[in-house]
């Protein structure tokens, strides 16, 4: 089968097309014909391996694991002898842990994986474009910012993955949202249910005169002292693109104050919170209470310009590679 390895860090050159041996599943996995991956910001850190510290878990001189790939959406295709709750025919979603997705086929657990089946008329494209936002966005606004009807949001890095996912997430809750992004995004933003929109091309967010309960900053520009100020009593300054300069904010406001610095490791959450989110999310999906943000699909012979374009920064929701065809 086909498989996109890397063998060192580097550009999205290091990327190359093998053929690899296909798996055969164990007496407790399904074996899933992997359709549609996406290109995340996760899976170009980790093809760059930088910043070093994340060789900490890829392997600090070359990466242990040679296919990346962090989610994908499929159909299951054959099922261990002991495997009760997925069946052949199956359409599913799940997440791995930040490699294996970028191939043909692929093996995960009944149990102990990040996996779930998706509504029958759910198309693999729109559910793969739910995946990596929401998995962080959901869990950030629910446990952390605890939010609730009547809140007013403000999300920096609106028109990615997880900003667009946070936004059409907040209003669901029944927040008022203020999202943050550039010029070219507003209509973007607009469109998924931000009440108000500033342009950072043209103005700070921290000049705004509106306070907010929840500030989210899901790419890592802001500080806890620069947002301070616009929180609300009791108001929290969550961090998704988590920046060393977070760690003292987050120790400190632990300790006092009534506005607290908040950040999660999302992906470590266990795999069974995890899939059932992404059951919620599907059931979100099919209901159109949110929509998938797709902004370029590519080929599997394509995913080192998918790479290159997501490296430039500026991709608006999700970039999605077409593994295999339905």
């Amino acid at each position: 089968m086909k498989a996109m390895v890397y063998k060192k860090y580097g550009p999205p050159e290091v990327l190359k097309v093998e053929e690899v041996t296909k798996p055969v599943p164990k007496s407790n996995e399904v074996l899933i014909k992997v359709i549609a991956a996406t290109v995340t910001a996760t899976d170009c850190t980790f093809r760059k391996g930088k910043p070093f510290f994340s060789r900490l878990y890829t392997g600090i001189t070359k990466p242990k694991h040679q296919i990346l790939g962090s989610e994908f959406t499929g159909e299951i295709i054959r099922v261990g002898k002991n495997v009760k709750s997925f069946q052949v025919g199956n359409k599913v979603i799940g997440t791995t842990p930040g490699y294996g997705a970028y191939t043909e086929f692929i093996c995960q657990q009944e149990e102990g994986s990040t996996l779930a089946k998706l509504p029958s008329d759910i198309n693999y494209e729109e559910a793969i474009a739910c995946c990596d936002g929401f998995l962080t966005a959901l869990p950030f606004l629910r446990a952390k910012g605890e939010i609730k009807k009547g809140d007013k949001v403000l999300i920096n890095g609106a028109s990615g993955s997880v900003g667009s996912a946070a936004v059409q997430l907040s209003k669901y809750f029944g927040a008022e949202v203020t999202g943050v992004c550039s010029s070219s995004s507003i209509e973007l933003v607009k469109s998924i249910g931000a009440d108000k929109v500033i342009d950072y091309t043209k103005e700070s967010l921290t000049n705004s005169d509106d306070r907010f309960d929840i500030i989210f900053d899901v790419v890592g520009n802001t500080t806890f002292s620069m947002c301070k100020k616009l929180l609300n009593k009791n108001g929290k300054y969550l961090q998704a693109g988590i920046t060393l300069s977070v760690f003292p904010s987050v120790i400190w406001t632990s300790l006092i104050g009534s506005k607290k610095a908040l950040i999660m490791a999302t992906g470590l959450r266990p795999p069974v919170e995890r899939s059932k989110d992404l059951i919620f999310i599907g059931e979100l999906l099919q209901a159109d209470k949110i929509k998938a943000i797709i902004d370029k699909i590519y080929s599997f012979d394509q995913m080192v310009e998918a790479h290159h374009y997501v490296d430039g920064g500026h991709k608006k929701g999700n970039v999605v590679i077409q593994i295999s065809d339905f």
